[in-house]
């Protein structure tokens, strides 16, 4: 898909470019200038693209989960920029505006208190979509309220968020800050009963809140998790680099600046792990999070002694979607990482069997 979309990308400027270049005596300089006017259009328009997809998949959340759940998205903040382009203009040292996902079971009763599922979602640069759907299916049938922040640098907001993101740094404060906004705004959100759930990206997010707020967090589930970017920037190309080499992103390569690469690390905080239950899993066909970072974390978190849960998963179909298809085996899967968080946040209606599990996903057909 990234291929495609680099290969679409430069048939357009291509095509863009083509007057200019046959016009005669055109020099370098105007050829320059116009690649990089187009480059900002196209921007720009991949950002207006991206605001007018999150709005309609907004509204198929609506669709696909208002029968089971009350659905809202809530307006909130986090703490202010990473970097200020500015540090003395009007509004520098804002809280960054942000918005949330919030599912709450539609059979809820305010005089009870309902354990919440944090739920970062994965990719550098994405948002919380109707991907998920199933899974938050899943947890609100078993009697969880799930927030689910779009943190700094998420798409379908234009290009300021995009550029705001600070990728293993604040984003993870940004998705504490959306658990501490539950506790604050809704009363029937036991803290004593939160857990914090990701995949890839997510994983990531997931890890580092268990390890900068250990006392925030109940459970923790962390599927393929990315836990070396260190490690990940040697075996990914140098399309994928230059995400985070951005002036707006880390900035510098690893190999600039490894003492920051490994900040944003989990693999090189797990000594600020306690006593958080957590379960990862990883699949060694995973075509994206390569097994090889995960296997550094686990060894990491052993040799720190460390008490977690793991499970390796050998060429599972699927590869890094592995656990979150509809396949009967992806679905036995999510059945044990739900009965892990049910041990440890106790949710009304725990999923026990299979036929639980599935009862809820043909309630959704």
């Amino acid at each position: 898909m990234r291929k495609r979309a680099r290969l679409t990308r430069w048939v357009l400027l291509i095509a863009l470019l083509m007057p200019v270049v046959a016009s005669a005596q055109v020099s370098t300089e105007t050829i320059d200038g116009k690649l990089d006017q187009i480059l900002k259009e196209f921007n720009a328009l991949q950002h207006r693209l991206d605001v007018v997809e999150k709005g309609i998949d907004d509204l198929m959340w609506q669709e696909r989960l208002g029968d089971i759940a009350i659905v809202d998205k809530v307006f909130m903040y986090g703490p202010p920029l990473a970097r200020e382009s500015n540090p003395t203009a009007q509004g520098a040292g804002n809280p960054v505006k942000l918005w949330s996902y919030v599912f709450i079971p539609s059979d809820f009763d305010p005089s009870e208190k309902y354990p919440l599922i944090v739920f970062p979602h994965g990719g550098v640069h994405a948002s919380f979509t109707t991907y998920y759907t199933h899974i938050v299916r899943e947890l609100v049938t078993q009697g969880y309220v799930i927030v689910a922040v779009e943190y700094r640098g998420s798409t379908g907001y234009g290009g300021s968020m995009y550029r705001k993101i600070d990728y293993g740094g604040l984003e993870v404060e940004d998705t504490d800050f959306s658990r501490q906004f539950m506790l604050d705004n809704y009363s029937f959100i036991n803290k004593n009963r939160v857990g914090i759930i990701g995949w890839s990206h997510g994983g990531l997010i997931t890890l580092m809140n268990i390890f900068d707020h250990p006392d925030h967090y109940q459970a923790a589930f962390a599927g393929v998790p990315v836990s070396d970017v260190i490690a990940r920037m040697g075996y990914k190309n140098q399309a994928y680099r230059d995400l985070y080499e951005a002036d707006y992103h880390i900035g510098k390569s690893a190999d600039e600046d490894v003492k920051e690469y490994r900040r944003r690390s989990p693999v090189w905080n797990v000594h600020k792990m306690k006593d958080t239950p957590l379960l990862i899993h990883t699949n060694t066909n995973d075509e994206d999070v390569n097994v090889l970072e995960v296997e550094h974390l686990i060894r990491a978190l052993k040799a720190e002694g460390k008490k977690f849960e793991y499970k390796v998963f050998d060429e599972m179909p699927g590869g890094h979607s592995f656990d979150r298809m509809d396949t009967k085996a992806a679905r036995e899967i999510r059945l044990d990482i739900y009965k892990f968080l049910a041990r440890h946040l106790n949710p009304a209606n725990p999923f026990k069997s299979l036929s639980d599990l599935n009862q809820a996903a043909y309630q959704a057909n």
